[in-house]
């Protein structure tokens, strides 16, 4: 392997950031959100909570984007939630929202809570939205710098 490829092998791992504990995460399957034109809500699956739990609220795409850079996400998580030095890949579809609401509320690592005081539900619905809406990286054999 040609040392240019190692160089983009390596900063392609990089980007990915580092995996997600997903022995934690919950069964359910991802919701995915569609991007939004300003001002409409994002579509998602119906919640799995229980009798009389209320759903979390409708994420918009547009908003999530701004409080995802608003709120400083972007200094651990990259600008797109690929990962960074500091934070892992965020998205898209990697767990469900609600992991993700209890994460924010109470999470288990280096990351701040962020209470209610600080991002309302609705406020990390569109964050979750967002990170959602993100396009996947592109699969590392179909990058020609990595062909054999």
């Amino acid at each position: 392997m040609s040392e240019m490829k190692v160089l983009v092998a390596v900063v392609l791992l990089a980007l990915a950031g580092p995996p997600l504990e997903r022995s934690r995460l919950a069964a359910e399957p991802a919701l995915r959100t569609q991007e939004s034109r300003p001002g409409a809500a994002a579509s998602q699956q119906p919640s799995r909570r229980g009798p009389g739990v209320p759903a979390a609220p409708l994420g918009r795409v547009d908003a999530g984007g701004v409080l995802f850079k608003k709120v400083g996400c972007y200094q651990c998580h990259g600008n797109e939630a690929q990962g960074g030095l500091s934070g892992p890949r965020i998205g898209p579809n990697l767990f469900p929202s609600t992991r993700f609401f209890e994460y924010l509320r109470k999470p288990t690592g280096e990351m701040p809570p962020y209470t209610v005081k600080v991002l309302s539900d609705q406020d990390i619905a569109d964050i979750y939205a967002w990170v959602q809406a993100r396009p996947r990286p592109p699969a590392v054999n179909t990058l020609p710098q990595l062909a054999r």
